[in-house]
């Protein structure tokens, strides 16, 4: 990962287009190919960013990112406050809690719940960027990638998109759609999703656990 600290200003031209004025910012380069670009406040959220795959390239005073749809963020340095590198190796990935976890094992048992006749492919489906909860296939055949929250924010529409981006590269299960579950899901990312062609969908956590079966099994 390399973190750039800046006064910079930042331009973004494609679907939409923004502007951000001449200001310090930090600016986050990712392994994954991703650009993002972090004021001293918002917590997590960025101002702007480039979801891979995307490409930088550096000239002297001006960074230039573009995506596959030829969309580009510029952004043009006045000057670095510091720049380094550092090797994060792989991680383990989010340890899910107890009521998520077991709402990620009911719906793999009941995926229509999620969408008509949606049959379940497996669990943890292994990308090389980390684990999609559940991959199905709907009625048509097609892959749908599904990601599992008790609480459905931000972050986690982000996570599927990076997901969806990296499986829609594979001739082998594309086209991939995507379903963001919860059993909350807050407005701001429900917007987020549903911009993507996410389609979300609350999940009430007490009537999966009732269709549970009482059965022994084995795993």
């Amino acid at each position: 990962m390399r973190l750039v600290i800046a006064r910079c200003q930042v331009d973004y031209v494609g679907r939409l287009t923004a502007h951000l004025p001449m200001a310090p910012r930090l600016l986050l380069v990712k392994a994954d190919g991703s650009v993002s670009i972090h004021a001293d406040d918002r917590a997590y959220k960025p101002l702007n960013w480039m979801s891979p795959p995307c490409w930088l390239s550096e000239e002297p005073g001006v960074w230039t990112v573009r995506n596959k749809a030829d969309e580009s963020l510029v952004i043009t340095i006045e000057e670095v406050l510091h720049d380094s590198s550092h090797e994060l190796g792989v991680d383990p990935g989010l340890v899910k809690d107890g009521v998520e976890a077991h709402l990620q094992e009911l719906l793999a048992a009941h995926p229509t719940v999620l969408g008509d006749d949606f049959t379940l492919v497996r669990r943890e489906y292994m990308t090389a960027i980390g684990p999609v909860d559940l991959l199905c296939r709907d009625p048509a055949g097609r892959h749908v990638a599904i990601e599992v929250k008790r609480r459905g924010e931000i972050d986690g529409v982000e996570q599927l998109t990076r997901y969806l981006e990296l499986m829609n590269r594979d001739p082998l299960l594309a086209p991939v759609t995507g379903v963001y579950a919860a059993q909350q899901i807050k407005p701001q990312a429900r917007t987020l999703a549903e911009d993507r062609g996410i389609r979300c969908v609350v999940v009430d956590y007490d009537t999966l656990r009732g269709t549970e079966s009482k059965d022994l099994r084995l795993f």
